[in-house]
């Protein structure tokens, strides 16, 4: 694999990415156009606009990224894009245009599963981490615990009943006025608040299932501010932010620690958008001192959507022996 050269391709929302990877972790190029400024007036992701900027995008990136990395087209040995679950008209852009670049190019292609590639991230960030491992992925569309084991096998250990973590970030900020994208406007403000100011549910605590609920938290919220409001006192937005996000920080941690003393796994890694939080990986990095476990959390640049995810994942996949076209990958992680 020294000579095996892996373009990724990443479109499953709103950002576009494409990567350039030799073997399964040197990255040679690893490039992101970010569509925030252009949904933030809106409050949130816009899917026929994100489709439309990832038209105009993607072809200048995958320009600068093979020129960047020093590469041609017949240097390639595959092409790995994301296949899925993402937004409908966001993936097709990229699918098609991973299709037909392998029929210019005569290049393989292979389709990735979105939630395969931030398993990857983690194991990109830091070649230690090998299976088994427990894999906490938070983001705006996704809360599950999945359990990596050897060869590729997945098994998807529990997920949220309703909303997203990054979701519930999003709408409380939303709420307060603070704009788009949530999570780290939250973060910003919750430094500067008390996280005992305010007592929100945990959806789920103390049950021996490894699931995650926020919609009765997000209620929660709603109802202080509506409170508040109405009394005509000033909204103690910093306290507020610093509770809520003490709340989720606790649910996603301690469905992690269930996970882990169910399965007797040691290894514990995280990653999606909301992994990028640094209340939740200070917290996860306390915990696993505190438990004696091997805590694996990648930067934050490779914890939001990035194509060398997508391009490390593919080439180790076509390592395995596996060939395919663009379809729907592994069911055991969460379409």
């Amino acid at each position: 694999m020294s000579d095996f050269l892996t373009l990724g391709i990443e479109t499953s929302c709103d950002d576009t990415a494409v990567a350039v990877m030799r073997g399964e972790r040197e990255i040679l190029s690893n490039l992101v156009s970010n569509q925030t400024e252009d949904h933030s007036v809106f409050g949130g992701v816009v899917p026929e606009l994100a489709s439309r900027r990832h038209q105009e995008d993607i072809i200048p990136l995958i320009r600068k990224a093979m020129s960047e990395a020093g590469v041609i087209p017949g240097d390639l040995s595959l092409i790995a894009v994301t296949a899925g679950p993402g937004l409908m008209g966001s993936l097709l852009v990229g699918v098609m245009t991973a299709k037909a670049l392998s029929q210019g190019w005569g290049t393989p292609i292979l389709g990735v599963n979105h939630m395969e590639g931030h398993l990857y991230a983690s194991m990109l960030a830091d070649p230690s981490l090998v299976p088994p491992f427990l894999c906490l992925i938070v983001s705006g569309g996704h809360t599950e615990i999945v359990l990596a084991r050897e060869g590729r096998n997945y098994t998807l250990l529990g997920d949220t009943r309703d909303d997203a973590a990054g979701e519930a970030y999003d709408k409380a900020a939303k709420l307060m006025g603070l704009g788009y994208p949530g999570g780290p406007l939250v973060e910003k403000m919750a430094q500067s608040g008390d996280p005992d100011a305010y007592s929100f549910p945990v959806g789920m605590k103390g049950t021996k299932k490894i699931e995650f609920s926020f919609s009765g938290m997000k209620t929660a919220l709603r109802t202080t501010v509506e409170r508040i409001k109405k009394e005509g006192g000033e909204l103690p937005v910093p306290d507020i932010c610093a509770s809520y996000q003490k709340a989720i920080t606790e649910s996603l941690l301690s469905k992690i620690s269930l996970a882990a003393e169910m399965t007797n796994v040691r290894r514990v890694a995280m990653s999606g958008g909301v992994a990028a939080n640094t209340a939740l990986r200070n917290g996860l990095r306390e915990m696993g001192v505190a438990r004696g476990w091997e805590v694996y959390i990648p930067p934050k640049n490779f914890c939001t959507d990035n194509a060398a995810m997508i391009a490390a994942a593919g080439a180790s996949t076509w390592r395995r022996g596996v060939r395919m076209d663009v379809i729907a990958p592994d069911p055991s992680l969460r379409m």
